[in-house]
């Protein structure tokens, strides 16, 4: 069946950097576009990032531009995202979530568990 499992979250500084990692099973990972969407307490879902089947194209929530990387090892079926200046105001649960088809904009149709990212001095 269809697993994404989340890695990589925790207590990072103001300023300091993380990487969250996907890893995926279950489906034919480089068929897909990905994403990565958050929760901060008690507000909804936001969505970060998107990327393509094959990585090359990309896009992000204004306010993380120029400071987070999404990106893909389709040989590895892992779908990363690289936090650096990670701000107070990312402190969130950050999930993977996988595209319905190659490009984003078909909706997300299935979900990890998410992991806790904490930005805090």
């Amino acid at each position: 069946q269809v697993q994404l499992v989340e890695s990589g979250g925790g207590l990072v500084q103001p300023g300091g950097s993380l990487r969250l990692s996907c890893a995926v099973s279950g489906f034919t990972f480089g068929n897909y576009a990905m994403n990565w969407v958050r929760q901060a307490p008690g507000k909804g879902l936001e969505w970060v990032s998107s990327i393509n089947s094959g990585g090359v194209s990309k896009r992000y929530i204004e306010s993380v531009k120029g400071r987070f990387t999404i990106s893909r090892d389709n040989a590895k079926n892992t779908l990363y995202l690289q936090m650096n200046s990670p701000r107070p105001e990312d402190t969130a649960m950050y999930y993977c979530a996988k595209s319905k088809d190659p490009w984003w904009g078909s909706g997300m149709d299935y979900w990890g568990e998410g992991t806790l990212v904490t930005v805090s001095s």
